[in-house]
């Protein structure tokens, strides 16, 4: 099998993507969300993901900090509305840092847990990684893991697994 650094936004959403994945994959589990404001939050959400990770036994990479250089890449798209500019930067800088991690690792596919909500359109994210993942030699895996009931799939192993399910995407600016 090939390997695979899945970026993982939180916990609730990597839950269905990863037993989508694990069959066709060697997975690894990778943290990287300067994005997520306030610190509380971002706290809540990363044990989510650890015990997630615990759960599935999965290896998980955390990289934390770089706040600064998500709020310079997103400077002047503060008052976009959810999905606009702001939100693809937001991608390309999350999967930047996911697919450098992947070469590192030594593993030849990188994937995002992104696309398995319902507020985020999966062609801006594989969009966001053509631009980003290219340069980096790992190939990137175009999914739509919202489809055949992903969402649903998530919400459900979830609340199963009872991980903490956030109300906004991460950033300040979505909380409004």
């Amino acid at each position: 099998m090939k390997r695979l650094l899945l970026h993982c936004c939180c916990g609730p959403c990597a839950s269905a993507v990863i037993e989508r994945l694990r069959e066709r994959y060697d997975l690894s589990l990778y943290w990287f969300n300067p994005n997520i404001q306030p610190e509380d939050e971002y706290q809540r959400r990363l044990q989510a993901m650890k015990a997630l990770a615990h759960e599935f036994e999965m290896p998980l990479e955390i990289e934390a900090g770089a706040e600064a250089e998500w709020e310079a890449a997103v400077a002047g798209c503060e008052d976009e509305p959810e999905g606009g500019s702001r939100c693809r930067i937001c991608y390309a800088v999350r999967l930047a840092h996911a697919a450098r991690q992947a070469g590192r690792l030594g593993c030849e596919v990188v994937a995002s847990t992104l696309s398995i909500s319902p507020h985020k359109r999966a062609e801006h994210i594989n969009a966001a990684a053509a631009q980003t993942v290219c340069e980096t030699g790992v190939d990137f895996l175009a999914e739509d893991f919202k489809t055949d009931g992903g969402f649903q799939r998530s919400v459900q192993l979830a609340k199963a697994l009872g991980l903490y399910r956030q109300r906004y995407c991460g950033c300040r600016f979505s909380k409004r």
